[in-house]
């Protein structure tokens, strides 16, 4: 009889933000699989857990997958715990549940710390609908698409960023979304949590030249009776740099009217 997969969420700062479940949970497998070795005996250590621990990351999780998936038919118990947070969100967790799904092994799901909603409720921001999008890609067209994707986006939008890129990355979001409410939540948890709320332009000014620690940054969703007229939309994806007709294109998806009475808009303004 094959063993279970524990996914065991663990602090994202402050170790006290752990489940006695979980504590039990990892006394009581056979195997840890961790994202990162060291930071995970940091917390074992805390706790005095004492178990094998194996390495399961991005660049590995082909074969240690396949391994575990082996000891797991072998009936061996396994937790799988990532660098902090949720295992299986922006990490290799979610191909171990996959693979553990297609060879009928039962999956187990704990409750436990996640940035994205900590982040959310503390925002200020709308809460009843959201959409997480994890780290923005990096590669220029991904990422362009990324952007149109959350000026569209109703919905609250979510995303995690990195210190030395938030300055750039909220001057592309104000570039394509205008200057909408945003909160940028900074170490999370931790002795120097801080959430950063305003406008886009306030929360640049009140970053300044940048700001350090793990970042989560919650956008306010559109509304339709603050988005733009056609003239000023077009003029604005105009100026991040997008071509005319892929202007004309997003001008015409945001707003929902022809194409052509956009591209009327462009003749007028070549006369």
């Amino acid at each position: 009889m094959s063993g279970n997969l524990f996914l065991c969420p663990t602090p994202i700062g402050n170790l006290e933000d752990i489940t006695l479940r979980v504590l039990r949970i990892l006394k009581e497998v056979d195997i840890i699989a961790a994202e990162d070795t060291r930071q995970t005996m940091k917390l074992l250590n805390h706790y005095d857990i004492k178990k094998t621990v194996v390495s399961y990351h991005e660049h590995n999780k082909v074969s240690s997958g396949l391994k575990l998936v082996d000891e797991l038919k072998a009936g061996k118990n396994v937790a799988l715990v990532t660098d902090a947070g949720t295992p299986g969100i922006s990490d290799p967790g979610e191909d171990l549940v996959r693979l553990c799904i297609n060879e009928k092994i039962n999956v187990i799901s704990l409750p436990g710390a996640t940035a994205i909603t900590t982040a959310l409720v503390g925002s200020g921001l709308d809460t009843k609908k959201f959409v997480f999008m994890g780290f923005l890609p990096t590669k220029k067209s991904d990422r362009e698409e990324a952007m149109k994707e959350i000026s569209r986006e109703k919905r609250t939008v979510i995303i995690y960023e990195a210190p030395h890129r938030i300055i750039s990355t909220l001057n592309e979001i104000k570039s394509y979304i205008g200057d909408r409410k945003i909160a940028v939540a900074r170490e999370l948890t931790k002795v120097h949590e801080e959430y950063i709320r305003g406008t886009v332009e306030e929360v640049l000014y009140k970053l300044g030249d940048g700001v350090k620690g793990e970042l989560v940054v919650v956008i306010e969703g559109a509304k339709d009776e603050i988005l733009l007229e056609p003239k000023e939309l077009l003029q604005k994806y105009l100026e991040c740099g997008i071509d005319k007709k892929e202007a004309i294109k997003m001008t015409a998806k945001q707003l929902k009217i022809p194409k052509s009475e956009i591209y009327k808009l462009t003749l007028k303004e070549d006369r």
